[in-house]
């Protein structure tokens, strides 16, 4: 984050107008990932510093994985709710969601999911609980309630967002950004549980809040939509 940089000011850093942690840009694209690279090296000419700079291009557009061609999911996805409380809509998102998230296992082999220990299911519990202004126990007992808040998030972030990647149609990775943030019950119960949890006394909860539930660029977009 550039303010984090110019703050720290290292002897030299390059600033990267790409989605948070995607430094290089997209993946599969040497040429344009080898010119981010070169960039960086090559602030180590300047004489002195601190320097901070900023790449001039954006990063190439992106097309998701591939529909499957030979992978058949016969399963009828009904449309997710649109009423209901917020509780009551991500526990439907999440059941209708995976279906989806199997195909997507099965397509590439692996998924990233796994660091909780937690199933979907088990990290809409427990972000619920933060909804109801019950601030849950850690599901692990070598980590921070700042640090399980955000492992919830991030896991289940990362479950819809492999999930969406194998729906029909064409998904870059800005339009499934902003799909999860402005679309989805997630999305909204993510920017909720951040209001609630900068008001904690927990300190790790609260610095959490401050600084790496939503991405600058979606905070932007948000305050576009109210």
């Amino acid at each position: 984050m550039r303010e984090h940089t110019k703050a720290l000011a290292p002897p030299r850093a390059l600033w990267v107008p790409f989605m948070l942690g995607r430094p290089f840009g997209v993946p599969n694209d040497a040429a344009f990932q080898h010119k981010v690279l070169l960039a960086a090296l090559q602030l180590l000419e300047r004489e002195s510093g601190p320097v901070l700079e900023d790449f001039p291009q954006d990063a190439p557009h992106q097309k998701l994985t591939p529909a499957p061609e030979n992978l058949v999911c016969p399963v009828s996805f009904p449309k997710m709710k649109s009423e209901g409380t917020l509780a009551e809509m991500l526990d439907d998102e999440v059941a209708q969601l995976q279906a989806w998230h199997e195909v997507a296992t099965k397509l590439r082999g692996r998924t990233t999911l796994g660091v909780t220990g937690l199933s979907p299911l088990q990290l809409a519990d427990y972000l619920k609980a933060w909804l109801n202004h019950r601030a849950p126990q850690p599901f692990r007992n070598d980590i921070s309630p700042g640090v399980a808040l955000k492992q919830a998030c991030d896991e289940l972030n990362a479950f819809y967002l492999e999930a969406k990647s194998v729906q029909p149609g064409e998904h870059s990775a800005a339009s499934v950004q902003n799909w999860f943030w402005l679309e989805t019950a997630l999305g909204k119960a993510i920017v909720e549980i951040r209001n609630i949890a900068a008001n904690s006394t927990e300190p790790s909860v609260k610095a959490v809040a401050g600084m790496s539930l939503i991405p600058r660029t979606i905070e932007t977009a948000l305050k576009r939509t109210t």
